[in-house]
Formats: structure tokens, sequence, C-alpha cells
């Protein structure tokens, strides 16, 4: 079956909108609009612009490509149909459907050529900012002249909506800063959002908008083949700024009744809609899923160019190999996401002669080791890393101006080196923790670095929606989250974290440690590098916390095991178990030796991790909490939430139940019963209910 008398360009594309039309009408579920308006600025991107391998889509030189609007995933399913990227036409036929590799909206690792999760709007947006910067950082790491081994785009079809969300704007904001002229977005301006026209929420210039970030802006009509070409080649051209290609387009494209409304957006358009809209476009109104064969040859296209291409760069990097053997080594480690030979070697022991330390200083010093030992270690603050600790000294700022920073003399560049420009590895994200969330997840799906984000805990609120879609998407980002508790003090409670921990724990995926001193600190550290399957948030003190003795207490390597016995009763068995967390361990152990002298028989525990402690074998668990000891307390200052889990019904919790305070820290943890006193207090408490 043929569509006679249709030009070629003009067959494609109306191949992807049937498609997707017919994905969502069978599902009787998704968004039309989207796929049907903007599959000409698709087509042009994918079959004369983007640089990609169907039969590898882990290449590592690939363009990137973000579907930032992820309602309208039918589009990308459509495309990476067509394209060879393995998917099938029962894969499209079962979109929306339990177990198909086509969701609703794309999940990176359920579907070959799908580079990030997407569906919050404006996530994208802020994952391909990212992947512009780590694409950044590799070629100025590792290319050599004459040999590019790095040197890829990253392409994002973005919607009205994205470009309302404010993640979206942080990103543009910082992405125009660090001039990331190999970023480049099509923004699909139909003026259509769910429920309305854009007219009623968003009339502002966009354009103007992103020119004032220090964009190259571009505005097309996005139905024009040609125009949208032009676009692309002149957005290409431009290295030292991103691009926003401004494309008017019409959500609903062909739709009789449903073109340019909203009812085009999130629902199917209806049987008797689609025959009439395949009639517009001169289609067989009665084949569904149909690819004619000269559309087919066109896509097929792309896998043979894709291919020259990835030929191409694994001539350069045979030759790269064999002129620079220890960066071809240290550049393929990193894209494996392997750590270096030896990178724990040097990392500190610390004994009480160090004296107090909180453990944001104690993670300040195990980052200084690493800096040196794992030289793919990138990351930054949000504003705070003098507070934070997360500064890599000597390591250079992430920035466009190839200067070397002031007094600095130029080092050669490479591993050792360059310390200045985009080579450069202190990211200052600036005062947006919603961006740099979203930044890290798409710096960790890129690959070739590990990322690492800092602020306050209690900020992990702005964090949070960025935070789960890298737990959805398991994406290696670490997070270093100081002033972990009501201790930090005067501040108050904007600034104090009360229920942060606990909601966080809520979440699949992501791993907690919140260390007690500096040693498990240490071991935190060690466990965020090595842990696979979802980000690391690493829960740091401001206060200084005791160093623990380790020659009368259990070792800090129980970290791995997520709780283990720091240290028990002697002689003979406990009668009741202290579980504590953080800062509030030192404060359990005292209460231990207070309660020993008083002839009370103690246990105490180190949880710093619900997640790994969970993980374990049950009779491990057993032998930490053994289930016929009932008497129990928790000490954690953050929201007392959950903790029944580990205490029963016959414990005691002792936490924090409403918002901090302004006063000094010490003062504020005494005043909500943080003390020695108090926790031996509740200890008798319970021994002598269970006694009874």
């Amino acid at each position: 079956m043929t569509v006679p008398g249709a030009k070629l360009d003009e067959l494609c594309i109306n191949t992807i909108r049937t498609l997707s039309i017919d994905g969502v009408q069978k599902a009787n579920s998704g968004h039309p609009g989207l796929p049907m308006g903007a599959a000409a600025m698709a087509y042009v991107l994918w079959t004369r612009h983007l640089r990609c391998d169907p039969a590898d889509p882990a290449w590592p030189d690939r363009d990137r490509f973000v579907l930032s609007a992820g309602h309208g995933s039918m589009l990308l399913y459509s495309l990476l149909f067509l394209t060879g990227y393995g998917l099938t036409l029962d894969d499209l036929q079962h979109f929306r459907q339990w177990g198909s590799r086509t969701p609703g909206h794309p999940e990176r690792g359920d579907t070959p050529g799908v580079e990030v999760t997407t569906g919050p709007l404006g996530q994208g947006f802020g994952n391909a900012v990212g992947m512009a910067i780590a694409e950044r950082w590799l070629a100025a790491t590792f290319n050599r002249p004459g040999q590019p081994i790095v040197d890829h785009r990253t392409y994002v079809l973005a919607s009205d909506g994205d470009l309302m969300e404010g993640v979206a704007a942080e990103a543009a904001s910082l992405a125009g800063d660090l001039r990331l002229g190999r970023l480049i977005v099509l923004y699909d301006a139909n003026r259509i959002t769910l429920s309305a026209t854009t007219d009623v929420t968003f009339s502002e210039d966009v354009g103007a908008r992103f020119a004032a970030y220090g964009w190259q802006v571009q505005e097309v009509d996005g139905m024009d083949v040609a125009a949208v070409d032009a676009a692309l080649t002149a957005a290409r051209a431009d290295e030292q700024r991103p691009s926003l290609i401004v494309a008017r387009t019409h959500i609903g494209f062909g739709s009789p009744h449903k073109q340019d409304t909203f009812e085009a957006h999130g629902e199917p358009l209806g049987k008797d809609e689609v025959r009439l809209t395949k009639r517009a476009y001169g289609w067989p109104e009665d084949a569904d899923f149909f690819v004619p064969p000269e559309a087919q040859r066109e896509f097929d296209r792309v896998g043979a160019r894709g291919a020259e291409r990835r030929s191409a760069w694994q001539q350069v990097m045979l030759a790269y190999r064999a002129a620079q053997p220890e960066l071809a080594a240290a550049f393929e480690r990193a894209l494996a996401g392997e750590l270096p030979p030896g990178w724990d070697a040097a990392l500190p022991v610390f004994t009480p002669a160090d004296g107090d330390m909180a453990t944001r200083d104690a993670g300040g010093k195990v980052m200084a080791v690493l800096a040196d030992s794992l030289p793919n270690l990138v990351g930054g603050s949000a504003d705070l890393d003098p507070s934070t600790r997360t500064m890599l000294k000597g390591k250079g700022d992430f920035q466009s101006a190839d200067v070397p920073e002031k007094g600095q003399t130029p080092p050669t560049q490479g591993l050792a080196g360059g310390v200045w420009g985009y080579a450069g590895r202190n990211i200052h994200f600036g005062i947006r923790e919603h961006a740099m969330t979203a930044i890290l997840t798409g710096m960790a799906h890129h690959g070739g670095v590990v990322p690492f984000g800092a602020t306050f805990l209690t900020f992990s609120d702005y964090m949070r929606p960025s935070i789960r879609l890298a737990a959805l998407s398991e994406a290696h980002v670490i997070y270093v989250w100081t002033h972990d508790s009501i201790a930090l003090g005067e501040d108050g409670p904007t600034h104090q974290p009360v229920e942060q921990i606990a909601s966080l724990r809520a979440m699949p995926n992501l791993l907690l440690l919140r260390p007690a001193d500096a040693n498990e600190t240490v071991e935190a550290w060690r466990i965020a590098l090595q842990h696979r399957g979802g980000p690391v948030g690493l829960l740091l003190t401001r206060q200084k916390l005791p160093v623990l003795d380790r020659s009368t207490l259990a070792a800090a390597a129980g970290v791995a095991r997520g709780a283990y016995v720091l240290a028990d009763a002697a002689p003979g068995s406990p009668e009741l178990i202290l579980i504590a967390t953080g800062s509030e361990v030192s404060l359990a152990l005292e209460a231990h030796r207070r309660l020993a002298a008083e002839g009370v028989r103690s246990r105490v525990v180190s949880m710093p991790s619900w997640e790994l402690f969970r993980a374990q074998p049950a009779e491990y668990r057993d032998a930490v909490l053994p289930p016929a000891l009932h008497a129990r307390v928790s000490v954690e200052a953050g929201s007392p939430f959950g903790w029944e889990r580990w205490v029963g019904l016959d414990g005691a919790i002792i936490g924090v139940d409403r918002f901090g305070a302004s006063a000094p820290g010490p003062v504020v943890m005494a005043e909500y019963g943080f003390t020695v006193d108090n926790v031996v207090a509740t200890a008798k408490s319970v021994l002598a209910r269970e006694r009874h």
C-alpha cells in the first residue's frame, strides 16, 4: 500500500503522526496533539542532524535527545520504531499497557533510545543541561588535538508547559551563564496547555527571556521543514551560546475539529476524528499503524548514516588509545562507571585525638582525598560550598571562559591538570536547588562523571521532584545535605529540618546515610561511591561531634550493613536497646554509660541507614535487634514518623514532632529533650513497663 502523490518529507512526517495517533487511540489514553504538531520538527532533527546509531544506543559519542515534553511520548516511540532502535509495531500497539516498552511517559531503562525519564514538565530540560555540562567537561578533559573523542550535542524538545516550570527557568539561566553552545532546544510553541490556551497564563515573550539569559534565539514556522532545517544548522554553528528555536506549531495538526484546541492535548481523538484526520492527510483511513515502504526506506538511512559515524569515531578511538593509553583507559573506565584502582586507599582514619569534628567537616576532608583519587568526581553546591564543605580545592571551576583562574599558571590539560574552563570540577549552581538536582541527574545519565550536589537538608524540599526522578531512573547521584537537624541552632525553624529525613526515607531507590562521627562519614562516602541502583543522600551535621573511640567500640565498617552494635552490655545480655542515628549516637553512648553505672545492661545500635539495614539477611537483623527484646528507645533529632518499625509498640521514640526554634543549637536540643538525662529517664521508663 502506498500514499499516492505524497512528497517524501510529507509522507515521513505523516507516518510519525499517524503511528502516534493510532498508538494513543488503541490505548484509549495519551496525548496525540503534540506528536501531530511537532512531527515535522522531529523528522528534520532525526533524519538530518541527530548523530546516533540505532544499532548501538549506548554509543558514547552519540547526540543526546531529550523529550522534555514527555506527555508526547508516542512521538519518541514512533521515531525509535522507524529508525531501528528495536521497538516493534507490537510495542507501539501496547502503548501504556502493563509490562510494555512504551509506557505513558518515557522511562530510562524500559526503552532503548530513551535517555532520561521525563514527564513532570521542565525536568527533561534540566536533565539536558546536565548532559551538556557532562559533554563539555569530558571534551575539555580528554580531547586532544586531532582526536575529538567527545564531540556531540544535546537536543531537547520542550513544550510551553516545560518553559512555564521554574526548574527550566533555573536551568536555562545557568546554561546561558555557562555558554553551553552544544545545547539546542526546539520549543514546540503550540500555545495550548491541557486546560486552556497560553494567553490565559503565559503571554510573555519567551524568546526575549532566553535572549536575556544569553541564549541564541530563533523564531521559525515549526511546520516548515526547510525553516527548521536552517534553524538547526544555525544553532549548531553557534558554539558560544545555547540555542532556543521558538517553533510555532499547531497542536493536533490535521484534526478537523481539534487542531489548535486543548482537547487535542490529553485525550485520544476518537475513532471518527481519527478517520477524518487521516483523510485530511490523504492517508488510508482504515489502515492502523501503517508505514509506507518509501517512508521506511528514508528512516532506514538514519541507521546507515549512524553506523558510518560510529565507525569513524571508533577509528579515532583506536588512534587515541595508541597515542594516549593512560587517558584512554581513564576515559573508558569513567564511561563504564568504574572506580579507579586504589581510589579509597588514602581515605582518612580519625581518632579521638583529632578532636571533636562536625561530620560536614569530616566529609570535606574525605572529599579532598577523593578529588585526587577519583578524577571524574564533578559537582558543586547551591551557593553553599563554604557551609557544606564541598569545594574541591585546586580543581578549578567549571566555566566557559578559557582563561586560568587568577594567580594560576596554566597546567597541562588532562586529568592531572585542566583546572579552569570546562575542565574545572567545581560547578557553581547558584541558588538553584531544583535545577541543580535535575542537572545532576542528566550528568549521571550522560555518563563519564560522578556528580554530586550540596545544600542544607531543609532545602531538599526544593530538590524533591528531581530527587524522585533520579530515584525512579536509578541515577548514580550523590547529595550532600548538611545542617541536618534542629541542632544547627540560631537560624531557626526555617532552616532546621524536622520532617525531611522521614519523607526522604519514604522514597524508593533513595539510599540515605546519616553518619554518627567522622569515621562513619568516611564509610558513608565509600558506600555512596560504590552504590548502584539510585541516588545517595549523605546527612551531615553542622555541630561538632566526638570522634568515637574505635579501640573500645565497634569498627565504623559496620555502616555498610545499615545498623550495627556499637556498644554492648557487659557482662551479660542486654535488657534494653538504644537505637540512634547521626549526632544522637554519641548521646545514646553517654546514656549507655550512665545506665551501666546504675546496673542497667543496654546495647547501643548505630543505625546510619534504614535502607541498608532492611536489605540485610534476617539473621543479621535479628542479631542486632533481637525480636524477643522489646525494651527499645530510638533517638533521632527528626520526625518520629516510621520509627515504630524498629522500636515496636512497647518501646519509646525520642524525636521532634513540631518545628524548631531560633536559639543556640545546644539550647534547642536540650529544650526538645535531646539530653542524656531524658534518654536515661525514657530508657528506665520503658524498661519498667517491660518488667511489669
